[in-house]
């Protein structure tokens, strides 16, 4: 087996192990439609940079432990302490390898949440490659966001998305973008938290090589629809 597919099964089983078999087929089927094929509608969201206080963010889930890890050499040590998310995320080695930032909540040694950062153009292309536009000279971009299944209605994603927002403020990025299907109200919700705009609506089609990515103008603020 080729080091790409002990990945996959490794990751496949981790996910059984901790989601169970429904997830784990949601997620194998998404992986082979990103791959493959797509056809959805998405709003583009930009976060405008500014302080907010952290503790009226808190999950309610206590004991947790933070990881921002933006190598696999950090990866490796965290493994080590048993604090292991790259065998639950099927291109994890491979999103770090490219310049991708790894947010990880964990509570005692399991993974409960993750989110991903990127700095510049490379880390967006495996990060979330949906062809919005993205000027890294002073934005920064979100996506890959995923909360194990037991640890869900806990506050964690909305955690995970202030650590990537202050972070990215900390760096001197002044907005940060993301792309949220338009079906997904769950995390439509917690975006609205963060008082966003929603820049675009665009539909996006692909087969295989071909893509295509067609915004309209939005002027809907996240917590007004």
């Amino acid at each position: 087996m080729s080091e790409e597919g002990i990945s996959l099964f490794t990751s496949a089983r981790e996910i059984f192990r901790k989601d169970g078999a429904d997830i784990l087929i949601r997620r194998g089927l998404d992986y082979l439609e990103n791959r493959l094929f797509q056809y959805s509608t998405y709003y583009v969201y930009e976060h405008i940079m500014k302080v907010r206080d952290e503790k009226d963010l808190l999950p309610s889930l206590k004991n947790l432990t933070v990881e921002i890890v933006s190598s696999n050499e950090e990866a490796d040590r965290l493994a080590a302490d048993g604090l292991d998310f790259r065998q639950y995320v099927f291109t994890a080695s491979e999103v770090l390898d490219k310049g991708g930032i790894a947010f990880c909540i964990f509570a005692d040694k399991d993974l409960a949440c993750i989110g991903w950062l990127a700095m510049d153009a490379q880390a967006k292309e495996y990060i979330d490659p949906l062809p919005y536009h993205v000027d890294f000279s002073t934005q920064a971009c979100t996506g890959g966001t995923r909360t194990v299944k037991k640890y869900r209605g806990r506050g964690l994603m909305t955690y995970n998305y202030f650590l990537r927002l202050d972070y990215a403020r900390k760096m001197g990025r002044e907005t940060l973008r993301t792309a949220v299907k338009v079906g997904n109200v769950e995390s439509q919700r917690v975006h609205a938290k963060f008082g966003p705009r929603i820049i675009a609506k665009a539909c996006y089609f692909k087969l295989l090589w071909y893509e295509s990515w067609k915004e309209t103008s939005a002027t809907k603020n996240g917590h007004d629809r």
